[in-house]
């Protein structure tokens, strides 16, 4: 019972802490204009890759991926919780893939279209959030505009060694 309970506190303060995370990045974003800022010490912008060169949907623009932070997590031995900012052009696209740890996403402008393996897809407007399991396939993201840009803010609870956040599919 007592270690159940400490899980339990433990997920809690987990959870708290990433909420304080999202709201002051997506506060800081707003107000400030974030998206292309790169933080001291992190990596530059990464794109994700699109489907098969012959596919579709690797004619269409590709998210642009900007770290913000990643800070090993105290009180989790061996997690981090890492931060970016995802850009989508218009019409922009992601290819399914999954990843390795939680992933929380926020948007921060536009409208989003998300499914994850088993569920309908979602459209998501600026101000909503959805959740995807350590894991979980994600079959696509994408802009639900062709001539608006979209972006979101995700938060990864995964290993600390701020490695690679998305594994193709």
């Amino acid at each position: 019972m007592i270690g159940n309970q400490s899980r339990l506190r433990t997920g809690q303060c987990l959870a708290a802490a990433t909420a304080a995370v999202l709201l002051a990045l997506a506060a800081r974003w707003a107000g400030q204009g974030l998206i292309n800022v790169t933080p001291d010490g992190m990596e530059g912008h990464m794109h994700m890759q699109s489907e098969d060169a012959g596919s579709p949907a690797a004619a269409r623009p590709k998210t642009v991926v900007t770290p913000v932070s990643c800070e090993k997590l105290p009180d989790m031995p061996g997690k981090s919780v890492t931060t970016v900012i995802v850009e989508f052009p218009p019409n922009a696209y992601t290819a399914r893939h999954r990843h390795p740890g939680s992933v929380s996403a926020f948007v921060l402008q536009g409208t989003l279209r998300s499914q994850l393996e088993g569920s309908p897809a979602g459209t998501y407007t600026k101000g909503q959030a959805w959740f995807e399991p350590p894991g979980a396939i994600h079959l696509f993201a994408e802009n639900a505009s062709t001539t608006e840009p979209a972006a979101l803010l995700a938060t990864f609870i995964a290993d600390d060694d701020c490695g690679a956040l998305t594994i193709p599919d």
